[in-house]
């Protein structure tokens, strides 16, 4: 047996002993972004307790040193087994930073926390009037003595009624260039002055909130790099937030589906014969295989030390786009058994059945919550502007 096929074993091993059949159905039936966090909880720290909370943080801070393939074999065992998908604030974002920003005491303090999911963090970015755009920001924070006095508003801030931590940009100077004059600030969330409102998606779920600032006095402490350079920051955070892998997750979305089609013929819906439909399985099957292949290369660059600058937008745009099209065929495929609104289905330790399959009850969800795909961290549009300025010259 060689080594891989023996790390292989030893996933799957875990996955089969640690992942308890609560969490493997909660993973199955998550529509949202990400997993829940009374879902996340319990499941970052079973991963914790077995060293693969982080596996791509350098080891000096509880990363695992795999290879390219042991990341690979992981992803696609992760998938197939349906973990819950850890909230990525913390572990692919904000940690990041804080390592290549921070000071030591900020490394020493943040990131064991982050990794044994003490910490849970919201990304306070966007603002009404500020997503894509995100430069023209202006919840403002003026110094007085050790702390920032923090007043305006965020949005669209995920989880933010579950987290107990926030990174936040804000404008600490006007007088410059607009990407001049922001600074980040890491803090806490239930200091006096922050307020969270709950903002429901047209799927129904409570994700998104907006998050009010009146006098908050935040540390200085807190800050992350100088004083209005929280641009670079903010610059280097979205590349990790726009990469990342995800082929092998898309990939195995694609098998479930094939599944599912094999699973309904029995039942007298058989699609197996529609090649119009198992045509365009065959063509998300080929494309995601090439997506994929790009994607190693760009893992394979980080994993060397490298920046990747400007392609981690290539990988948000096709990643973002390529999802929501496999949801439109999974649409296809529960026909219409997708339309009843049965949000209780996918509550975490729910026991109710649901009107037609499980696959049904959250294909309409995942449609709708990831039409947004394409919008956040950056729309598309943004993306194709940005390759085109920085990869082109244009």
């Amino acid at each position: 047996m060689t080594e891989l096929e023996t790390f292989t074993d030893e996933v799957r091993t875990f996955f089969s002993e640690k992942l308890t059949p609560d969490l493997q159905k909660a993973g199955h039936l998550e529509a949202g972004i990400y997993a829940e966090k009374d879902v996340a909880v319990p499941w970052i720290q079973i991963l914790d307790a077995q060293g693969w909370a982080a596996p791509g943080w350098p080891v000096q801070w509880g990363g695992t040193g795999w290879s390219a393939e042991q990341h690979l074999i992981w992803q696609r065992e992760y998938t197939l087994a349906m973990a819950p998908s850890l909230p990525p604030n913390g572990l692919r974002m904000v940690a990041p930073a804080i390592m290549h920003y921070g000071t030591d005491e900020q490394k020493n303090f943040y990131l064991p926390r982050i990794r044994q999911g003490l910490d849970w963090w919201a990304q306070g970015y966007s603002e009404p009037g500020s997503g894509s755009d995100l430069a023209s920001l202006q919840c403002a924070a003026v110094r007085d003595g050790d702390s920032y006095v923090i007043n305006g508003t965020k949005i669209w801030t995920t989880h933010a009624h579950y987290c107990n931590r926030m990174f936040c940009l804000v404008r600490t100077d006007s007088s410059g260039i607009k990407q001049q004059g922001i600074t980040f600030l890491l803090f806490d969330m239930d200091l006096p002055g922050i307020e969270v409102k709950p903002i429901i998606s047209m799927s129904g779920d409570h994700e998104f909130n907006q998050v009010f600032f009146n006098d908050v006095r935040a540390p200085v402490s807190g800050r992350l790099g100088d004083e209005n350079d929280g641009w670079s920051v903010a610059k280097y955070l979205l590349t990790h937030e726009r990469g990342g892998k995800s082929a092998t997750a898309l990939l195995m979305r694609v098998a479930h589906l094939r599944q599912f089609v094999e699973d309904q013929a029995a039942d007298g819906l058989d699609l197996r014969y529609d090649n119009t439909f198992m045509g365009r399985i065959a063509d998300l099957d080929i494309e995601l295989m090439r997506y994929g292949a790009f994607e190693n290369k760009v893992f394979e660059t980080v994993a060397a030390g490298e920046s990747v600058g400007a392609i981690s937008s290539a990988l948000k745009i096709r990643r973002t786009e390529l999802r929501q099209q496999i949801d439109e065929v999974v649409l296809e495929a529960v026909h219409h058994y997708g339309l009843p609104y049965q949000p209780q289905i996918r509550e975490y330790r729910n026991s109710d059945q649901p009107i037609g399959s499980f696959t049904a009850a959250t294909a309409m969800p995942r449609y709708l919550n990831n039409r947004a795909a394409t919008i956040y961290a950056g729309s598309n549009e943004i993306q194709r502007d940005i390759l085109a300025k920085r990869e082109l010259g244009l």
